[in-house]
C-alpha cells in the first residue's frame, strides 16, 4: 500500500478530527478517579464525540471482523498495554495507571491519540514509567521532519527508552492515519541499526503531507506481550507495568511536524 500525502485542505479536516479526539481524551482525564468504571469513561468520550458531529473510529473496528471492537475507547490498566475493553465492573483503584486511547472520524478523516495517567497517588516506579514514555513520544516527534525517514523516529524512541532501562514493545507500532485508521507508513518504536527494512516494513522518506501516529509502548519489565481471550486486550507477558502515549502528526515543508491531536 502506498503512502498517501494529504492536501492542505485535508489537513485542516484532520486537525479538527484531532482536536475532537483531544477533547474526548481530556474529558476522560478529568474524570479519572478511584471508584469510576472504565465503562463510565467510555460513555464520557462517546458524549464528547457525538456533541461534535463526529463518530468513534474504534467502535465496530475492523469492519467484517468476527470480533469487532465493542466500545468507543480502549482502557488498559496496569499490565494491560493496549486495547483493553471498557466495562462496568472494571473499577479504578488508587495507585492504578490507566492508558486511554481514542479515535475519531470527522468528515471522513481520522484522529488518533492516547495517554497514560495515574489514578490518585501512584508509586515512584509508575510515575517514572509515565514520564519516560511521554518523553519518548516527544523525542520521536522531534525526528518527524521532512528529509528524515521513519526509522529515524524508531531509533530515537528506542534509544531514549532503553537508555533509561525500560523495554520497548516490538509487536505493535505507530501507523499512517487518514481516511483509514491504519495506513502506511508503519512507524515501529524500535529499529535494527543500519537496516533499511524491518519485518517487511520499509523505512519511508518523510515528505510534506504525510500523516501518521507515533505511539511509544513501554514496559518496566520485559517487552514481550500476549493477547487475552477477549481477542483484544494486550498484556505484558511478565505482568509488569506498561504505558502508552500517542499523537497523530503531519510532516511540514520545514521544521517540526504539526501535532494534529491537540485541543
Amino acid at each position: 500500500m502506498a503512502v498517501i500525502r494529504k492536501s492542505p485542505e485535508e489537513l485542516m479536516i484532520m486537525r479538527e478530527a484531532g482536536r475532537i479526539t483531544a477533547l474526548a481524551l481530556d474529558a476522560m482525564r478529568q474524570a479519572v478517579r478511584p471508584g469510576i468504571s472504565t465503562q463510565e469513561l467510555d460513555e464520557i468520550a462517546a458524549d464528547v464525540i457525538r456533541s461534535h458531529n463526529a463518530t468513534a473510529a474504534f467502535l465496530g473496528y475492523p469492519p467484517g471482523s468476527p470480533y469487532p471492537y465493542p466500545a468507543t475507547v480502549t482502557a488498559s490498566i496496569n499490565d494491560e498495554l493496549v486495547h483493553g475493553i471498557p466495562c462496568r465492573d472494571r473499577i479504578l483503584k488508587e495507585g492504578d495507571i490507566i492508558s486511554l486511547d481514542c479515535g475519531v472520524v470527522y468528515e471522513g478523516f481520522v484522529g488518533d491519540s492516547a495517554f497514560t495517567m495515574g489514578v490518585g497517588k501512584i508509586s515512584d516506579v509508575a510515575q517514572q514509567l509515565l514520564q519516560v514514555t511521554e518523553e519518548a513520544l516527544y523525542v520521536g516527534i522531534e525526528q518527524a521532519r521532512a528529509g528524515n525517514e521513519t526509522r529515524d523516529i524508531s531509533l530515537a524512541v528506542q534509544k531514549y527508552v532503553e537508555s533509561r532501562g525500560y523495554g520497548v514493545v516490538r509487536e505493535y507500532t505507530g501507523h499512517g492515519v487518514g481516511r483509514a485508521m491504519h495506513e502506511e507508513p508503519q512507524v515501529p518504536n524500535w529499529w535494527p541499526s543500519g537496516r533499511k527494512r524491518l519485518r517487511g516494513w520499509n523505512s519511508v522518506l518523510l515528505e510534506p503531507g504525510i500523516v501518521f501516529a507515533i505511539e511509544p509502548m513501554v514496559s518496566v519489565g520485559k517487552p514481550a506481550t500476549q493477547m487475552l481471550d477477549d481477542h483484544w486486550t494486550v498484556v505484558t507477558l511478565d505482568g509488569s507495568l506498561c504505558a502508552h502515549f500517542e499523537h497523530t502528526v503531519a510532516i511540514t515543508p520545514d521544521g517540526p511536524p504539526i501535532i494534529l491531536t491537540l485541543p
